[in-house]
């Protein structure tokens, strides 16, 4: 998701209740009883599993937000422009964010106050039908559900849906439904190469549409997390016909959320207003309280941390959707009366991580002495502190089934600032001393900071540092390409549920490598594609998740891919006039769906 323009996945809640917020305890090992950042004990409430809601769930209206009105403009002050508005391009949380507002897919996650969400059927009437052990699921369409121009949703768009995203054009969603239903890796392609736009289908055996409100999916494998694919904004849905209009249907979408897009500048502003054919009874997750939303870009964090904190004119109706408070301006803003009581914050699902192109640096002494030398505790306080995140031992967050507290290889967590004389001798051991290392960052306020402070301390343990700043808007899409240049970058991921198989296949797996593809360090190791492919086959979770573990240590200790940073947390600042605000597990900021003008 993003601020941090990270993959999306579940975090921890934290609600407003009468206006002010509630926090929990010391963060662990701050010994400060004012520092109220999420613990430990916040994200391993999110690792548990999200249970399947009934059909009496999935029907609409959603419950009533307390205090709820309707009528007048949110404004949004957000960082980057959308790069992407095609459903099944986005994979970065400002744009899952977005969807929530304007999209809707065959299932959703449903929330409720406390935080505890369930998946429910969203355009479907139920989380799914399962048969024939999981191979088989079915979903039937709710009657009442339109596109925003009133024509009626069907299983033929449902269709429509998944088979384009096999289009060579699609690059940058998710693939877990491609694979699933045809092959591994990059091989789905092939059994749809132009997608459903040359009169090709996929076979009814694999997906069938028997009639308007029908749609089966049959799988090879058991696939017990279908439910939970459905959620993401890469599979909502998207018209059969002339009104997909390919490659340009980034550029004008047609929604079928409560909200339209009535006009986008890109780089400049987006704006939102309501969708006179969204069916409130239709939807059991979203409300349409304002009227609209005028979302405008390149507010960088100082600039809307400043704006909300004064809370003057427009800003007293603004919210950011993904924008965290100004790390400097953090006890600023928690010491204030006012802001202090406008203020959202969670236990995000993300690991901050930098990425090795393994094409290029293909010495894991190399790596080793880049992972010995960072100083994550330096780079956790550059991005707000322990209300910022927590120096990461590996790469499962603490939020994903399978993670080990203290797990710690490579000694990140005892010595925080790094281990410079240790990267040093490694590097002088590769006979690299003085090597040339290209390393891209986003320009974005923290990484500007965050790049000054890597670059002196990879610069002491003997390298030759060479920065390149990239736009943040398009950091995702130029990191993931095969050849893009670049020795070292950051990235976060996140599961995409609350499990380890979306995390290590999506960014590890060899057979995956493309341009748009996740596995930004592009590792292709025998070893571990074939137990990932292995582990994919384990039905019951208990057992995936350690074998999960196991594969998580050996690509950490012997690939050593990507370096742990730290596990990210967000802080979040609203205007006084923002009513319904609050944590979302779902897109890991303030939750889109329920949100009012108080006046």
């Amino acid at each position: 998701m993003n601020a941090l323009s990270t993959r999306r996945a579940r975090a921890a809640i934290v609600a407003l209740a009468a206006g002010s917020l509630a926090l929990t305890g010391c963060s662990a090992g701050s010994g400060n009883d004012k520092d109220k950042s999420q613990t430990d004990a916040d994200a391993a409430s999110q690792a548990d599993s999200v249970p399947l809601g009934t059909a009496a769930d999935s029907a609409g209206p959603a419950k009533e937000v307390k205090g709820a009105k309707s009528g007048g403009t949110i404004r949004v002050y957000q960082r980057d422009s959308y790069n992407h508005l095609d459903p099944a391009q986005m994979y970065v949380s400002d744009m899952k964010s977005l969807s929530q507002l304007i999209f809707r897919g065959l299932t959703s996650f449903q929330q409720d106050d406390s935080g505890k969400q369930k998946v429910v059927g969203d355009l479907a009437t139920d989380a799914g039908q399962m048969s024939d052990g999981g191979k088989t699921w079915k979903y039937t369409l709710k009657d009442g559900i339109k596109f925003e121009d009133g024509t009626p949703i069907t299983s033929k768009d449902i269709r429509h849906t998944i088979e384009r995203t096999y289009a060579k054009f699609i690059t940058d969603g998710p693939t877990y439904i491609q694979q699933w239903l045809s092959g591994g890796g990059t091989t789905y392609r092939k059994a749809l190469p132009d997608g459903p736009y040359k009169g090709d289908h996929l076979p009814k055996t694999v997906l069938d549409t028997p009639d308007e409100k029908t749609i089966v999916f049959h799988f090879k494998q058991p696939q017990s997390q279908l439910p939970y694919a459905l959620t993401m904004p890469g599979y909502s849905v998207v018209p059969d016909g002339a009104k997909d209009t390919k490659d340009n249907y980034d550029v004008k979408p047609v929604t079928s959320g409560p909200y339209k897009i009535a006009s986008f500048k890109a780089g400049k502003s987006m704006q939102l207003v309501r969708n006179t054919n969204w069916d409130p009874k239709t939807d059991s997750m979203r409300h349409q309280y304002p009227d609209g939303y005028n979302i405008t870009f390149n507010h960088q964090a100082s600039d809307s941390t400043k704006r909300l904190m004064a809370d003057q004119g427009e800003a007293k109706n603004a919210i950011s959707l993904t924008n965290a408070v100004e790390p400097t301006t953090t006890k600023q803003v928690l010491d204030n009366p006012s802001a202090s009581k406008r203020l959202v914050q969670g236990y995000q699902p993300y690991v901050w991580q930098m990425n090795f192109n393994m094409d290029r640096l293909k010495d894991k002494k190399i790596r080793d002495a880049i992972t010995y030398a960072l100083p994550s505790s330096q780079i956790v306080r550059v991005n707000g502190g322990s209300y910022g995140g927590e120096v990461a031992g590996g790469l499962l967050a603490p939020t994903v089934a399978g993670y080990e507290k203290g797990y710690d290889p490579y000694g990140k967590l005892s010595h925080p600032n790094g281990e410079p004389e240790k990267a040093a001798k490694l590097l002088k051991e590769a006979g690299k001393k003085g090597m040339k290392l290209v390393y891209a960052y986003s320009n974005t306020e923290a990484r500007q900071k965050e790049a000054v402070l890597i670059e002196d301390a990879l610069n002491k343990a003997g390298f030759n540092v060479q920065k390149k700043e990239v736009d943040a808007a398009s950091w995702y899409q130029q990191m993931g390409k095969v050849d893009n240049g670049f020795d070292i970058y950051m990235t976060g991921w996140g599961q995409d549920w609350p499990d380890a198989s979306t995390v290590i296949p999506p960014s590890y797996d060899g057979t995956t490598i493309q341009d748009g593809s996740s596995n930004y360090s592009h590792v292709n190791d025998k070893h571990v594609n074939e137990e990932i492919a292995r582990i994919s086959k384990i039905a019951d979770a208990k057992k995936a998740t350690e074998e999960w573990q196991k594969l998580h240590h050996y690509i950490v200790e012997k690939v050593n891919p990507a370096a742990p940073v730290f596990y990210t947390k967000t802080l979040q600042l609203y205007g006084s006039n923002i009513g319904g605000a609050r944590y979302n597990n779902d897109v890991s900021y303030i939750d889109p769906n329920t949100l009012f003008l108080k006046k």
